[in-house]
């Protein structure tokens, strides 16, 4: 007679490293992209070194690592500290080392560059290149001074039409902020948002019309995801899968960045403006023309969301007349 034995149950198999990065940093809730950017830099390291497992590394082959990016990369030193941000993720919260020689490599130095802004009647010449949703967008970083992503990422509810302001949600830092809305720029904005609403009452009949919730508010609120109010204000043309969820639903996500970008970048060129204008440069814009028409850099820095002070005074270097308004000698 056969001898049944009992079943074992197998042990299951230790994650791989970049499994483990991933499960840390979801569990931080790190955004997106962040989560890409650290894991593409965990992969450069390694390969560099010859797929060695980073915990048979130390401060010398990290060393090694940034020097051959800032000499043979010729990277800027915002992605060389980029870089070294995402190894010291990896050493102090997925391995779980020791890393005080870690802390002893030294970032690279950021050169002080003053941020490139464009005078009102440049502004107007870009924004007679532009139309429809990306007018619209370039008009709230212009006109409200959010940044490209925060833009990208703006849902109906964080927009008070009767009150003329917008909420932002989860900035830079993962704060929120208030900020204004453009008087000029609410009708359009109103009739915008209409068809939206079209596009999205036309996904729900069609059985989807959901969105991305962040954190575990889908799991809190069920029926949220598909409420009007937690719409994207600036939706994608077509519905895809997210690349978080386990059940591989799809969704009407936000429109991507880049087509606001390469809008923005024929519009600069059709204006025939020789700076190297971008989306951030409307930021600065709105920073820098408020100062100039006389409002108080403390109001300037709520606005703007900054964390600090002194780095909204850096606009002061860039206005007609800084500091006390010295004219040259040939004036």
């Amino acid at each position: 007679m056969a001898v049944i034995l009992p079943l074992v149950p197998e042990e299951s198999k230790p994650k791989k490293l970049l499994e483990q990065v991933r499960d840390v940093m979801r569990l931080k809730h790190y955004s997106i992209r962040t989560e890409r950017c650290y894991s593409d830099w965990i992969k450069r390291f390694i390969r560099f070194h010859g797929k060695r497992h980073p915990s048979e590394m130390t401060e010398v082959e990290v060393g090694e690592f940034l020097t051959h990016l800032a000499r043979d990369g010729q990277v800027a030193a915002s992605t060389q500290n980029q870089a070294l941000s995402a190894l010291l993720f990896l050493y102090k919260e997925v391995l779980k080392q020791e890393i005080g020689w870690l802390d002893q490599v030294e970032r690279a130095k950021k050169p002080v560059r003053l941020p490139v802004v464009l005078t009102r009647p440049e502004v107007k010449a870009i924004f007679q290149h532009l139309a429809s949703t990306p007018r619209l967008m370039a008009g709230l970083l212009y006109g409200s001074g959010l940044r490209l992503m925060e833009c990208v990422r703006l849902r109906v509810k964080d927009i008070d039409f009767g009150s003329a302001h917008i909420t932002v949600r989860d900035g830079k830092g993962g704060k929120d902020r208030v900020t204004m809305l453009p008087v000029n720029l609410a009708g359009t904005l109103e009739l915008h948002l209409a068809r939206v609403k079209a596009q999205h009452e036309d996904d729900l009949r069609e059985g989807a019309g959901s969105v991305y919730l962040p954190q575990a508010l889908a799991r809190k609120y069920p029926r949220a995801a598909q409420e009007w109010g937690w719409q994207y204000v600036f939706p994608s043309s077509r519905l895809s899968v997210d690349p978080r969820s386990t059940d591989q639903s799809r969704r009407r996500h936000h429109i991507d960045e880049s087509a606001l970008q390469q809008a923005m970048k024929k519009a600069v060129r059709a204006a025939g403006i020789a700076q190297p204008a971008s989306c951030h440069t409307l930021r600065h814009c709105f920073a820098t023309h408020l100062l100039e028409n006389g409002y108080d850099i403390r109001t300037v820095q709520e606005l703007l969301g900054h964390k600090d002070v002194s780095t909204t005074m850096i606009y002061t270097h860039v206005l007609n007349k800084p500091g006390l308004g010295v004219k040259s000698p040939l004036d």
